[in-house]
């Protein structure tokens, strides 16, 4: 019953918010693409390999960028130990679908589903699959109904539940316990993470504490961004912002000529956490009085025509997939999200090449790791009024951001191993499925 009403709910906010979603689409792109494949319309790609070989399929479901690269290591993981499957991975947002198709390969990537009835039953339909892997929270109703109805086991992996999430999960508890009920298994990136699953209804003895995928993603290759920059920036120390967010660019900015007091011999990279904002963020780099460059412009000039960087410059990273391998050449990281109430980005792509970071005071979506990180003195927090004088320190303080990079790539190490512990609870699940 509790399912019909969500189901009316969420007609009910399709009708009202109608004309808004008619006109983003008709006037962005971004609302365009994969809109068939939301509304279940399966791939013709998808449903060839499908076909290929007929062998039995797992249906893996990561969100966007972050849940990509966190399931990179279990995706390669998976394959090879189970030949015998076909291993399919969707993604909601468009990044996340971009990062995915050049990691594992267009023909078994798609949009996820949207939430409704048809458009999941749809692919269910079409891919029979053995099981469904869900990473961190992604949690809809509807797709949870439609595998348990199939008998289809359903487990997560990476499981969380960020802060700011909680109170709306929690308001949801009477539609969510009969659902999460039925999980296979729920495997969770820290203590809190597992007790808040299960007082929403998982299981206790299906909810295992298993760590934090993002402790075992390595950074496979250089980049060519990172080839690039190794070339362009010699004898130059590089600060590196990344997967930062409106407001903060200004913000960074505003602190730049500090930081070049401490060091003039710098460049900044800031790496905007959205392609939307790519252009914005350029433009009002423009504005400012520093040297600029965008990475993107580089590939269209020949390799000899490109100038080295110079002290102060400042570099747009307007590309995806490269801000983890760019971490490896950087000096300082920032971590965007945090100066403002967004609730921070992944400090562990610099951690494993033992940069220092620094963050701002939002960080509830990691922040277990960062406690961690904290608990070690592996990491620096600032508020927002200090941030030039935070990064400033850092800057000229080389020894012990040196020092503080090396505890925090000690933490990553030791914190790695959830891709077995994983794979350890995934792998009966899945050959009970062969039988």
């Amino acid at each position: 019953m509790i399912l019909f009403f969500y189901n009316l709910a969420l007609l009910a906010a399709f009708v009202v918010t109608a004309p808004w979603w008619l006109f983003r689409t008709a006037s962005r792109r971004r609302y365009r693409e994969g809109l068939k494949e939301r509304l279940g319309e399966v791939p013709t790609r998808v449903a060839r390999m499908r076909e290929e070989g007929g062998l039995p399929v797992i249906w893996l479901h990561a969100v966007s960028v972050g849940e990509v690269l966190a399931v990179s290591r279990l995706v390669s993981e998976l394959d090879f130990t189970f030949r015998a499957y076909r291993l399919f991975i969707s993604t909601t947002t468009a990044t996340g679908q971009a990062l995915a198709r050049e990691r594992f390969g267009v023909s078994r990537v798609f949009y996820c589903p949207l939430d409704l009835p048809w458009a999941v039953s749809s692919y269910l339909d079409a891919l029979e699959p053995r099981m469904l892997i869900l990473v961190e929270s992604e949690l809809w109703p509807n797709l949870l109904n439609s595998c348990f109805r199939r008998r289809i086991p359903v487990t997560v992996v990476n499981a969380r539940i960020s802060d700011r999430s909680w109170p709306r999960y929690q308001a949801m508890k009477l539609l969510w316990k009969p659902l999460l009920s039925q999980l296979s298994a729920v495997l969770a990136q820290s203590e809190v993470d597992g007790e808040r699953m299960t007082a929403l209804g998982c299981a206790p003895q299906r909810v295992l504490v298993s760590g934090n995928l993002k402790f075992d993603v390595r950074a496979a290759e250089e980049s060519d961004a990172t080839l690039l920059l190794r070339r362009l920036a010699v004898n130059l120390r590089l600060v590196v912002a990344g997967s930062t967010l409106e407001g903060e660019e200004a913000l960074l900015l505003e602190a730049w000529p500090r930081l070049l007091e401490a060091d003039p011999n710098l460049v900044l990279i800031l790496a905007p956490r959205h392609p939307e904002r790519f252009s914005v963020v350029a433009l009002r780099v423009a504005r400012s009085s520093f040297p600029w460059v965008r990475r993107s412009d580089w590939p269209s000039r020949p390799e000899f025509a490109l100038a080295p960087l110079h002290p102060g410059e400042v570099v747009v990273l307007d590309t995806i997939g490269e801000l983890a391998s760019v971490y490896s050449l950087a000096s300082l990281a920032f971590i965007g999200g945090s100066l403002v109430p967004a609730g921070g980005h992944n400090p562990l792509e610099p951690a494993q090449f033992g940069v220092a970071v620094v963050m701002g005071p939002h960080y509830a979506n990691f922040r277990a790791i960062i406690d961690d990180l904290l608990v070690h003195k592996a990491i620096r927090i600032t508020a927002v009024e200090q941030l030039a004088e935070t990064l400033g320190d850092m800057v000229r303080d080389s020894a012990e951001a040196e020092a503080m990079g090396t505890r925090a790539r000690e933490v990553f190490e030791r914190e790695a191993g959830a891709t077995e512990r994983t794979l350890r609870v995934l792998r009966p699940l899945i050959e009970a499925r062969r039988r």
